[in-house]
Order: structure tokens, then C-alpha cells, then sequence
């Protein structure tokens, strides 16, 4: 019994680790840009898929080996790239949205993960099928007694590692007092110098690619990648951040605790909980929204008309 809590709570902290780093990304556009860029979960997916193509293609044109350490390669390779295509996508179309109404943008980015994913699914070899996913670390170590993946254990530590170096470049660099003047007053940051352009590219960057960490752990975490991972992930980082409050990094972190808390106790209680385990979750995101439309750690903004 103390065996099978243990797993469940291991499997709350990993999931939630891994959904947090999707949402933060969703609070941190949204508190910069006021735009809901909803195809940014499927500009994180992209990530797995271009660490696995980079294996094969390393594997076939190389006398080499796919060890965990040309996986990891791979894996860094992808995060850059992510974050790269973040920065483009922000300047082909996103960047026309900016002083749109929020309903515009909100078609838009979900039209462009569709392209995405399409893309994905024709481009990709055999692209609408799942691919193994293999990790970067195996094994397993003790705790309390009981045997736990390694994999798990660095997927959760790096999560938390990401966040915090988040919250520090967002809290103690210059960049950071950039992206806030801007998220705070864009006409004010232009009077000090700060280019708005500039830091909406910056922040596009950061955005994808910690986002692409949480689908790279996602991918480990399931052993396989589908090219439509992203609508289901994707849209549980969003709830996530919306439960805790769009623009709330601390809210996008506590909102996906209770949201992977939620999903893992249904699928270990509930009988065929796998199947009804996102009901559960939107029921729990439409409760809290009745009662607190802002969040649980957003802000009602009040404006004068």
C-alpha cells in the first residue's frame, strides 16, 4: 500500500512538473503580450520531434551510436530551435495581433497550431503514427525504501530547476526588468529606451523553450510522441494557467498541481479513470471559474468606460 502511495504521489509531482512548464509559459506570454497565444502548446511539441529526427539523422549519417549522451545532444539542439521558431512565428503573424481585438489573436494562434500539427503529421516520416520516445537517463534509485525511476526524479528536478531560473531572470536580470516594464506599460518602457519588439522576441524565446522541456519530459514520461499530444497537453497547460490566473506564474504552478493531482487520483481510483480522467479536470476548472472568473490568483481588472 505505501509502495502503490508512493508511485501515485511520485506520478502527481512529475505530471505536474511537466504541465506547470507548459502553463508558465501560457502566463508569461499572456502577462507580456495580453494575448492568449493558444498554439503554444503545439510550438513546445515540436521539440520531441526534432530530438528524435536529429538522432536518426545523426545515427544514419554518423558511425555513431544513439546513447543517452547524443539523446541529450539532440535534446538541447531542439530546445534552441523551439525557441527559434517561437521568434518566428511571433514575427510572421502574431506580432499583427498585438493591438487586435483578443478574439482575433485567439483564432489565429489556434489556426496556426493546427498548421502545426499538420505539418508535423505530413512532414514527419510516418508521422501519424506514435514514435518511441526513448529517455536520456534509466534506472532507478531508492527512496524511503521503496525503487523509483531515475527518469522521474530528473524530470522533476529540472522542472523545478527551470522555474526558478525563470522566476530569477524575470526578478534579478535586466532582461527581466525589461519584460516586466513592458508587460506593465509598453508606451512607458519606449520613453526609457526599452524596444517592446525586442523584449516580445525575448520573451517568445524564453517562453517556447521552457515549454519544449515539458514536452520533452512529457514525451520520456509516456516513452512515445504523437504529433497530437499537443491538443491534450497543451490544453490542460492552458487550463492550468487560467485556473491559477493568466499572467500568475505562481498561479500556472499551483493551478497545475491541482489539475495533475486531480488526473492521477481519478486514473488510480476511478475504474477506467484513463477515459473520464479529462472530465474531472475541466469540471474542476469550470468550478473554480464560476466562483473566482479571474483565478485563482488573478486579478479582476476594472475599466473605465
Amino acid at each position: 500500500m505505501a509502495d502503490l502511495l508512493l508511485q501515485q504521489l511520485l506520478n502527481w509531482i512529475v505530471l505536474g512538473s511537466i504541465y506547470a512548464l507548459i502553463a508558465v509559459g501560457f502566463s508569461l506570454l499572456f502577462g507580456v503580450l495580453n494575448i492568449i497565444h493558444f498554439s503554444h502548446g503545439d510550438v513546445s511539441f515540436v521539440a520531441p520531434f526534432v530530438a528524435l529526427g536529429a538522432v536518426q539523422v545523426m545515427v544514419a549519417s554518423l558511425p555513431v551510436a544513439a546513447t543517452p549522451g547524443i539523446l541529450l545532444l539532440c535534446i538541447l539542439l531542439a530546445l534552441l530551435l523551439t525557441g527559434i521558431l517561437g521568434v518566428v512565428l511571433e514575427v510572421l503573424v502574431i506580432r499583427r495581433f498585438r493591438n487586435a481585438p483578443a478574439m482575433m489573436a485567439l483564432v489565429a494562434t489556434v489556426a496556426l497550431g493546427i498548421v502545426l500539427r499538420e505539418l508535423i503529421r505530413h512532414l514527419y516520416p510516418n508521422g501519424s503514427n506514435p514514435h518511441p520516445f526513448p529517455r536520456f537517463v534509466s534506472g532507478e534509485i531508492a527512496i524511503g525504501g521503496v525503487n523509483v525511476s531515475l527518469f522521474a526524479v530528473v524530470a522533476v528536478v529540472c522542472s523545478v530547476a527551470a522555474v526558478v531560473g525563470l522566476f530569477a531572470l524575470l526578478n534579478h536580470t535586466r532582461l527581466g526588468l525589461h519584460i516586466r516594464a513592458v508587460s506593465q506599460d509598453r508606451d512607458a518602457a519606449r520613453l526609457m529606451s526599452i524596444s517592446p519588439t525586442r523584449i516580445f522576441r525575448a520573451t517568445f524565446f524564453v517562453a517556447s523553450a521552457i515549454g519544449a522541456v515539458g514536452a520533452v519530459f512529457f514525451a520520456g514520461y509516456a516513452n512515445l510522441i504523437r504529433f497530437d499530444f499537443s491538443i491534450d497537453v497543451g490544453l490542460i497547460g492552458f487550463s492550468a494557467a487560467v485556473l491559477g490566473g493568466l499572467g500568475s506564474m505562481a498561479g500556472a504552478i499551483v493551478g497545475s498541481l491541482l489539475i495533475a493531482g486531480l488526473d492521477t487520483f481519478v486514473q488510480a481510483v476511478v475504474p477506467n479513470g484513463a477515459s473520464y480522467r479529462l472530465v474531472f479536470v475541466f469540471l474542476l476548472v469550470i468550478a473554480v471559474l464560476v466562483f473566482k472568473p479571474a483565478g485563482l490568483f488573478g486579478r479582476t481588472v476594472v475599466e473605465k468606460v
